[in-house]
């Protein structure tokens, strides 16, 4: 059966933006979500810029499965490369995930390209904190993207531990202040 899986992370998770005929949680493994990509337009400026999410090697990450009927599939693919790789930070990758229920299916996967100029690499949750707390750009505040994708992993009951502690270091931050 020739079927066609994304796989969403982070915003895509709960604006997927296209049509779908089925959804599930799913699991992917040897990658894990992060803010990763430093954002020159919507999050930040190209001379202060700030975080947003990329998924990048090691580690685990649950996320939500979309299944995209076959006459759509050509179109859904147009959008998300529109969507996902205006920078061309991201690689696009078919890549085996788990369903819930532990059915395995490949999905189209958007990771961070380590080679591009946007990787910020690996950040431990205090330096990401300290970025994502001054930076803004056209979509808004930096912190603002941070706090909605918490919101929204957590009404879905995701927990992410290294992104709730970069918003917990952010809180810590503007007590301090």
């Amino acid at each position: 059966m020739d079927e066609f899986w994304v796989f969403g992370y982070g915003s895509l998770m709960w604006n997927p933006g296209f049509d779908f005929v089925e959804k599930s949680e799913a699991l992917i493994f040897g990658y894990r979500r992060a803010l990763c990509v430093h954002s020159w337009v919507h999050r930040g400026t190209e001379a202060s810029p700030g975080l947003v999410l990329g998924l990048d090697r090691g580690g685990s990450c649950r996320g939500m499965a979309f299944h995209v009927a076959p006459k759509s599939k050509a179109a859904v693919l147009d959008y998300l490369r529109e969507r996902e790789l205006v920078t061309k930070v991201y690689l696009e990758r078919m890549l085996p995930i788990r369903l819930t229920g532990g059915r395995r299916v490949t999905a189209v996967v958007y990771v961070v390209d380590r080679s591009h100029r946007q990787y910020a690499g690996a950040l431990g949750a205090v330096d990401a904190a300290r970025i994502v707390n001054f930076a803004k750009g056209q979509s808004g505040p930096n912190d603002a993207y941070v706090f909605n994708t918490l919101e929204h992993l957590r009404q879905m009951g995701i927990r992410d531990q290294w992104l709730e502690d970069v918003g917990d270091e952010i809180v810590r931050m503007r007590e301090a202040s």
